[in-house]
């Protein structure tokens, strides 16, 4: 934040609304640093949400299953067609935080403290919306929005989680069928092991709905990093490095790894890839199949609302001598591919339970 400021040859000592370059200029900047921070956390954000959008519902019709029909030399086929969908909505939600001074506060403000500020209701923002993310996902319950836009009640639906939604056929089966991407693994996080190895059961729940390549699918994981030790004694685990897999004397390490995601990819284990996220509560493992359509949607506000999108400076108030600034950001989260994302805890209570503070 003060990189921006410096652009604008105001030096962190200088009172912040007393330079000459004037308070207008000052939150132009603040804003451009904003749309910049946010930018970046988007591209993190794309490992998870497939689109945005500023639709609040939406039907995902599905292919059926069966097989063709056998016709005598004097009958004819009868009419089918696919049947099948499941309806989805997505919240709005507006987050924001104001900040409040008074005409001796600003007087004596300088570009540093402004830009603290600044960077705190940025930290705010990306804060929140790592935790909705995590909350859209690891969440296993339906949840009811009030919509403040006008459209009642919406249903804002989790990952497949054994509803009565039934979904294609998976591979190796000709019959729609309900699904539970919320898994229990049946042992605690202490115990992975090469018995107890989480990885297969993952990799089979995604790969029998998006297929088997040869060569394995592109499947992430991301762990707790207090689980890292236990998942790189495996022996299926190779460490990463640079490139694919490299085969070595006494070590095979691993290359091509994927980028733009949050927290540190460490390593690859049954074809999955691995990386620790100090943000993912312990005790569960979030993966997604990287060649498929992410299981969030965004939605945001239509464009012809004029309302501001990402977190920005919105609007001032000045009652002498007091004066607020208010930064918003209008959004919310809701799976729209169901099918594309496996939550697995590590535990032994016989059923998923949602981590202490995402209900």
């Amino acid at each position: 934040m003060s990189g921006i400021f410096g652009h604008l040859n105001i030096n962190d000592n200088e009172r912040a609304f007393t330079v000459v370059q004037g308070q207008q200029l000052l939150w132009d900047a603040a804003n451009e640093y904003l749309a910049r921070v946010s930018a970046e956390v988007d591209a993190v954000e794309a490992i998870f949400i497939e689109r945005v959008t500023s639709d609040f519902k939406e039907r995902f019709k599905l292919p059926g299953g069966g097989f063709l029909q056998r016709r005598n030399s004097d009958g004819s086929f009868g009419n089918v067609k696919a049947t099948g969908s499941w309806d989805v909505a997505y919240p709005l939600e507006d987050f924001g935080v104001s900040y409040g001074w008074n005409d001796v506060d600003i007087a004596y403000m300088t570009v540093k403290e402004l830009s603290n500020h600044i960077e705190t209701a940025s930290i705010q923002d990306v804060n929140t919306r790592r935790f909705e993310l995590l909350k859209a996902i690891l969440n296993n319950t339906q949840d009811t929005f009030l919509d403040q836009t006008g459209r009642g009640s919406l249903s804002i639906e989790p990952l497949a989680n054994g509803d009565a939604v039934v979904f294609p056929p998976v591979l190796g089966s000709t019959t729609e069928a309900t699904e539970d991407h919320y898994l229990e693994s049946g042992y605690l996080a202490a115990n992975i092991s090469d018995v107890n190895n989480p990885f297969p059961t993952i990799v089979d729940e995604l790969e029998h709905h998006f297929g088997t390549p040869q060569g394995g699918s592109n499947i992430i994981a991301w762990v707790n990093s207090t689980h890292r030790t236990l998942i790189e004694a495996l022996t299926d685990f190779y460490e990463a490095d640079q490139k694919d897999i490299v085969y070595g004397v006494a070590t095979d390490r691993i290359t091509g790894l994927p980028t733009g995601m949050p927290g540190r990819v460490f390593g690859k284990v049954n074809s999955v890839w691995v990386a620790e996220w100090r943000s993912l509560p312990a005790n569960y493992i979030l993966s997604v199949h990287g060649d498929n359509p992410k299981p969030l949607v965004k939605r945001v506000d239509p464009a012809d609302t004029g309302l501001a999108e990402g977190l920005a400076l919105v609007t001032e108030n000045e009652a002498f001598p007091f004066k607020e600034s208010f930064l918003r950001h209008r959004f919310g989260l809701g799976c729209g591919n169901r099918l594309n994302g496996v939550v697995m805890e590590l535990g032994v209570g016989g059923s998923y339970s949602i981590p202490s503070g995402y209900s």
